[in-house]
C-alpha cells in the first residue's frame, strides 16, 4: 500500500489563481465533478470529462500532486481491472477507472489547495454549525497526519525485520495488517486526547464566537462557480441526449 495516495491530499501552501480562491466555490467543483462522473458508464464522455480537469490542475500547479494520487490507485486499478473484465467487460473496467479518476482527481485538487482555517470559515458562512464544521476542519487536519504515522509505522515494523516492501498482489494484502491495526489503535488514542483537550479548553461553553478575519465570494469565485453551473447543464444534457449519439461514442456496456 502507498502512502503517496494520503499525502496527495495534505494542503499545500501555493501562490496560484486556484489556491486564492473561495474554499466554497472548489467545494462545488469537486461536487460538480464527481455528479458529471456518475452520470455516465462510456469511455469517451468520461475521457474528456478527464481531460478537462487537466487546466485546472496546471493552473493550481498541482501536477506533481495529483500524479501521486493517481499511482496511489494503483491497487484498486488493478483490482477494477480483473473484476469487471472477468465479469463484464474490459470497455465498461475502463470507463470506472476513468470515473474513479475524475472523482480522486477533483477532491484531490479540493484538499491540496484549500487551507483547514477557511474550510471551517466557509462552512459557518454557509450557516454549518460550528461544531460540524470544526470537526470536519479537525477531520481534514488529521489526514497528513495519518500518513505520516503509518509511515513510522512501516519504518518501525521494517527495523523488527518484517519486510513490508514485499511484491505480489497477495504480499501487498497481507502488509495491510501490520500497519492497519496499530494505525487504528494509534487514531482512537489520539481521538480521545484531543477530545480531552477540547473538554478542558470549555470547547462548545458559548454560543457565539469571533473569527480574526472572515472569507468572501469575489468577481473570479463567481466567474469559476458559472463555468460549473454551465459544465454540468451540459452534462446532463449530453446524458439526456446520449441514446442519440454516434454508436462508436457510446462504446459501452448497455445499461
Amino acid at each position: 500500500m502507498s502512502l503517496e495516495f494520503l499525502n496527495a491530499f495534505k494542503f499545500m501552501k501555493k501562490k496560484s489563481l486556484l489556491h486564492k480562491m473561495d474554499p466554497r466555490a472548489k467545494l462545488i467543483f469537486s461536487i460538480t465533478y464527481t455528479i458529471s462522473a456518475l452520470l455516465f458508464t462510456a469511455i469517451i464522455p468520461l475521457f474528456l470529462i478527464f481531460i478537462s480537469l487537466i487546466p485546472i490542475i496546471l493552473l493550481g500547479k498541482l501536477f506533481k500532486q495529483w500524479i501521486k494520487s493517481i499511482r496511489g490507485l494503483s491497487f484498486l486499478i488493478l483490482f477494477i481491472i480483473i473484476l469487471n473484465t472477468l465479469f463484464i467487460s474490459l470497455s465498461f473496467a475502463i470507463a470506472m477507472i476513468l470515473r474513479i479518476f475524475i472523482m480522486v482527481s477533483a477532491f484531490s485538487i479540493f484538499f491540496l489547495t484549500v487551507d483547514p482555517n477557511d474550510l471551517a470559515l466557509s462552512f459557518i458562512s454557509m450557516k454549518v454549525p460550528y461544531e460540524f464544521a470544526f470537526a470536519f476542519s479537525l477531520a481534514f487536519r488529521f489526514v497528513p497526519t495519518i500518513a505520516i504515522e503509518a509511515q513510522n509505522i512501516m519504518d518501525a515494523q521494517q527495523s523488527r525485520g518484517y519486510e513490508m516492501q514485499k511484491k505480489g498482489l497477495i504480499n501487498q494484502i497481507k502488509n495491510l495488517f501490520p500497519l492497519l491495526i496499530p494505525l487504528i489503535i494509534c487514531s482512537i488514542k489520539r481521538a480521545f486526547n484531543v477530545a480531552e483537550a477540547l473538554e478542558s479548553r470549555g470547547f462548545g461553553s458559548k454560543k457565539e464566537r469571533s473569527y480574526y478575519y472572515t472569507i468572501r465570494y469575489n468577481i473570479k469565485d463567481w466567474i469559476f462557480t458559472f463555468y460549473l453551473i454551465l459544465f454540468l447543464a451540459f452534462s446532463i444534457f449530453i446524458k439526456v441526449q446520449f441514446n442519440f449519439m454516434p454508436e462508436f461514442l457510446t462504446w459501452s456496456l448497455p445499461v
